[in-house]
């Protein structure tokens, strides 16, 4: 009996592989608790099809995300912030005000968990953020901080 894996077998095959296995362990096991399907003609296209749209689909989106990127590259984004008597700012500026100002100043809408801060924020200048934007893609976006 042929079965195509729709998921990994630790001692057969990988997903997406068409085995040749005995009927039993087949019917019973491998379709019985979902790791396979049989290897019809038919269903082998189907999956195939399948396989090549996901792959459509991620080359879009990964598309769409670098041009994203370039977007967040070029920008710059201002945050204002009330200052204490030395210069120094109340509190550090958060992954939630960087997120959430992007959104508001630039119409980007990002998630504050997606935004990587090395050192806390505690002065007025630039800093470099990066934001990871999925598919291994990540975006530098320049943040000034400026004194009210």
């Amino acid at each position: 009996m042929k079965v195509l894996l729709i998921k990994d077998v630790k001692s057969l095959g990988k997903k997406g592989e068409i085995k040749d296995v005995k009927d039993g362990y087949g019917r019973n096991f491998l379709i019985g608790k979902g790791f396979a399907l049989h290897a019809t003609n038919e269903v082998i296209k189907k999956y195939e099809a399948e396989q090549k749209r996901k792959a459509k689909a991620d080359a879009d989106e990964i598309q769409r995300l670098k041009e994203l990127e370039k977007d967040i590259a070029n920008l710059k984004l201002v945050i204002k912030r009330k200052l204490g008597a030395n210069g120094s700012l109340f509190g550090a500026v958060t992954k939630d005000e960087i997120a959430n100002e992007l959104k508001n100043q630039h119409n980007i809408e990002i998630d504050k968990k997606s935004v990587e801060i090395d050192k806390a924020i505690k002065m007025t200048g630039e800093f470099d953020i990066s934001i990871k934007l999925g598919h291994g893609i990540h975006a530098k976006l320049t943040v000034e901080i400026v004194g009210e």
